[in-house]
């Protein structure tokens, strides 16, 4: 979706506004990292089928590309700075919100609630982001998906011992998210105001890609599809594969956030040693490495290393897809929509797929399915030649 057209800030407070965006992007990921270990627990405490809780997380990815369009908007009407912070006040909110729902029915409509949330506070984080990038004269956006990885690994590591603890995961998210919300309120306000031109048309709903962003956006796909499957069920599958303590169940997300941030903050260096193909064919490959291991499910300790390896692989293939389409396509923005439009289709494709299969056969056969996704990531990075 078109970001805001916006002038950069003074090239004075580029630094300041990067650190704050920055910080904004580790707020939002510590929230949806803080909800990710405790997933185990909702599904016992409602006593849900794999089926059921995959259905109950596929309304939080609708409940995204549904409040998306919105955000983009509302940027427009409101000013980014105004929104980002409203949006991320509603998200810390909402990202508190599920493990007080008392049956299915109600967790659903709080996913949808927390999705929704999710999905306009990253539009307008990822909007805030880009006239600090243009001031400072380079790319950022692959390090500020690091700091999102990084917020989600500190807060998943913080709810992988409070999980073994045994904490009640409503106390746990309560005082988190609050927490967050304290500093996500602080670094939002040293963000530039970044208010549209009046006289310019506001963002378009939907925009049909062309044949090669099509063809890129199955790169995209095929590696938001593993990262999704991978961070909702990854501690589920501990916990009802190999039967681990919930402690080190949600590890395996602590796992994999981790070397999804290293991955990001090397990408761009990758990048200009070897190039996006190389990168991301050699990162499918290693995904594939890290798929196999968790599918097989041999021992906890190699699906952990299996998970970061997906992780680790597939970090920067999205971010590489969204850049070749803006090159690919003669009008930039379109082309990088088309890709985000496809990959969040993917965010939402995930959850329902990865429950389905592990009712109908098992949740290592769903992995088998997510190993499959991460081959043709290596398969197609052909796509991504500038």
């Amino acid at each position: 979706m078109d970001p805001v057209v916006v002038a950069p800030p003074a090239a004075s407070t580029a630094r300041r506004a990067r650190l704050a965006i920055a910080v904004t992007f580790a707020a939002h990921g510590a929230v949806f990292g803080t909800f990710a270990t405790r997933i185990p627990w909702i599904q016992d405490r409602l006593a849900l089928s794999p089926g059921l809780l995959g259905a109950a997380l596929l309304t939080g990815s609708i409940g995204a590309i549904l409040g998306m369009p919105f955000a983009s908007r509302f940027l427009h009407r409101f000013g980014g700075r105004r929104m980002t912070r409203l949006l991320m006040a509603a998200w810390c909110v909402a990202g508190a919100l599920p493990p007080l729902a008392p049956n299915l029915g109600a967790l659903v409509a709080l996913l949808l609630l927390y999705g929704a949330t999710s999905g306009m506070a990253d539009v307008a984080m990822n909007a805030q982001a880009i006239p600090v990038e243009r001031s400072i004269g380079k790319s950022i956006m692959s390090g500020l998906h690091g700091a999102w990885s990084v917020g989600g690994m500190a807060a998943s590591a913080v709810g992988a011992l409070l999980a073994h603890a045994g904490v009640d995961a409503r106390l746990h998210l309560a005082a988190v998210d609050a927490a967050v919300l304290v500093v996500a309120l602080a670094v939002t306000s040293r963000l530039p105001a970044n208010t549209a031109d009046a006289d310019s048309a506001p963002p378009a709903h939907f925009v049909l890609p062309s044949k090669p962003v099509l063809l890129i956006g199955l790169v995209g796909f095929c590696a938001i599809f593993a990262e999704s499957a991978s961070s909702d069920w990854c501690a589920v599958y501990l916990k009802k594969v190999l039967h681990t303590d919930a402690g080190t169940a949600a590890s395996a997300y602590t796992a994999f956030a981790f070397t999804m941030a290293a991955s990001r903050f090397g990408a761009d260096f990758a990048v200009r040693r070897f190039g996006a193909v190389r990168t991301v064919r050699a990162g499918g490959m290693v995904a594939v490495l890290g798929g196999l291991l968790v599918a097989t499910a041999l021992a906890t300790g190699s699906v952990i290393v299996g998970f970061a390896l997906i992780g680790l692989g597939i970090a920067a293939a999205f971010p590489l897809a969204v850049a070749a389409a803006g090159h690919a396509d003669p009008v930039p923005s379109r082309g990088i929509t088309g890709v985000a439009t496809i990959a969040y289709g993917a965010g939402i494709a995930a959850p329902g797929i990865v429950g389905g299969i592990a009712d109908i056969a098992s949740l290592p056969i769903a992995f088998a399915v997510v190993t499959a996704a991460t081959l043709v990531i290596a398969a197609g990075a052909g796509r991504l030649r500038a």
